[in-house]
């Protein structure tokens, strides 16, 4: 891995293109080194685990509304299906992403990677795979494209910090995405360049979206997202330019939406000729819910047999990182997630209701975990408000660790009875972590898949997907299409309406 330390550079002293962090990223990207087996096999498993959590979420109102969106948009031609119709309705490729990057994202429920930042970096597999199907490119370009974009936004997560100054993590994604497709559709590294420094200016936005009552548009701004990066290449094939230096200009990201004027950075990118895998760093969900409550999720199935009577519980101190205290925990700060009538989004970003319904229930539900009849229980309510969250220095440095098998998410938990009994464990990584207990294998994904589109998908259909997937490395541009899957009985948004503007 090669180190790149960027700067603010005044106007008055020029940055050459080549010494540009978008640049140096678009540079490597468009690097054409072999892609390793094991990494094109995690692609796979990727590809699966988007299309169960998109398939389970196609009835829910922001993907509903999302397609409604793109439905306006069709195509006879150099168009990309959407998750839930048939492969013979076609949309421009941009509405396409809009679409299934919402309905991927909109559960909560697919891969993520944190450092220095937050990330689901399978956020950048539908607009890729739109722009793929749109143009008949191969599989093999699909898979390289990804595998790019996967390696600048894992990268961008470890060395430049969004959350600190409450800037949304989708800034990382649209111009790794930007980048993938510059892959994907082998332009020039310039090309790539221009697009990816537009995606960027276009996709800053504040971390609001993830704060208090959490709307929709926590499903909709990857999607966005992935959009802009579209829109934004076709514009740089084009010949158009983008602001530069996006990242170290007098008046740009560092110097206004970061550190500000003295502010620096220090990203690492494979060097020339190394191998891009740090797809492989990425992990997925077993649980519908931040991964950050993750291995919590499990520990809290480990600890309900310890405790027995949950009634006779006087308190629950979760000791944590400094991230999940003040994102999910107490130290956020926000009532809401003490709130019974809150937003499922909201819900998930409650570590105190989450840990009070696993320890409960002894399962965890897509659906079921987060049904307003289910929060509003008045033992589960009684419950959730005697849990807080602490910071523990020990968790928070083992959080930012860069050794993946001493990097955690977890946490401590002391449980005191009435009677001032004492129950305490811990769990560091989740079961389904790369360093989990039982780390998630391709049979994992695709017994997740058939858990979350049982009665959504029929079963052939579900096989021919699955076998489809599985021979992605090799598949020709005119069976792209395959990688969509159909509903069965789809029943909200599936024609076009007039209750918008398009």
């Amino acid at each position: 891995m090669e180190s790149h330390t960027l700067r603010v550079y005044p106007s008055k002293e020029e940055l050459p293109k080549v010494r540009q962090l978008a640049f140096k990223m678009a540079r490597m990207a468009l690097d054409p080194v072999p892609i390793e087996d094991d990494v094109a096999q995690m692609i796979v498993n990727r590809f699966i685990d988007n299309a169960a959590v998109a398939l389970a979420s196609l009835e829910r109102s922001p993907v509903a509304n999302a397609r409604s969106q793109a439905l306006c948009h069709p195509r006879s031609e150099r168009g990309a299906p959407i998750f839930g119709l048939g492969n013979g309705e076609l949309f421009s490729p941009e509405w396409a992403a809009w679409a299934n990057g919402t309905a991927v994202r909109e559960l909560d429920f697919h891969d993520t990677f944190l450092a220095a930042d937050y990330s689901h970096p399978g956020d950048n597999i539908p607009p890729l795979l739109a722009v793929a199907q749109s143009l008949g490119r191969s599989g093999k370009d699909l898979l390289r494209g990804v595998v790019a974009a996967y390696e600048i936004q894992v990268q961008l997560v470890k060395g430049i910090c969004l959350h600190r100054w409450k800037k949304d993590h989708i800034a990382h994604l649209g111009v790794a995405s930007a980048a993938g497709l510059g892959v994907l559709l082998e332009t020039s590294v310039d090309t790539a360049f221009q697009a990816m420094q537009q995606a960027l200016h276009v996709t800053f936005a504040t971390r609001q979206s993830r704060k208090g009552e959490i709307s929709s548009w926590k499903a909709y701004a990857p999607a966005f997202g992935g959009k802009m990066a579209v829109e934004a290449m076709d514009r740089a094939m084009r010949g158009e330019k983008a602001p530069s230096p996006i990242y170290e200009g007098e008046d740009s990201v560092i110097a206004w939406m970061l550190d500000g004027p003295k502010g620096e950075y220090t990203v690492e990118l494979p060097g020339p000729g190394e191998p891009k895998r740090a797809i492989l760093e990425t992990y997925t969900k077993e649980h519908s819910a931040e991964y950050q409550s993750q291995a919590l999720i499990d520990l809290a199935f480990r600890m309900r047999e310890k405790v027995g009577d949950l009634e006779r519980v006087r308190s629950i101190v979760i000791h944590t990182s400094h991230h999940t205290h003040y994102v999910i925990g107490t130290g956020a700060c926000d009532p809401q997630k003490m709130d019974p009538n809150a937003s499922r989004e909201t819900l998930d970003h409650s570590i105190m209701y989450i840990f009070a319904v696993a320890l409960e229930d002894g399962f965890w539900h897509h659906e079921k975990s987060y049904a307003p009849g289910r929060a509003q229980r008045e033992k589960t309510v009684r419950l959730w408000h005697k849990i807080s969250t602490e910071e523990d220095s020990l968790w928070t440095e083992r959080y930012h660790s860069h050794d993946p098998k001493v990097k955690a998410f977890g946490g401590r938990v002391r449980i005191t009875l009435e009677d001032g009994t004492v129950i305490e464990d811990e769990m560091s990584m989740a079961n389904a972590h790369p360093y989990g207990a039982r780390p998630f294998e391709r049979k994992h994904y695709i017994e997740k898949f058939h858990t979350l589109t049982e009665g959504i998908v029929d079963p052939k259909e579900a096989r021919r997907f699955l076998e489809t997937v599985e021979r992605l490395p090799a598949l020709k541009g005119s069976e792209l299409t395959g990688l969509n899957v159909k509903a069965l009985n789809l029943s909200s948004r599936t024609k076009r309406d007039q209750r918008g503007i398009f």
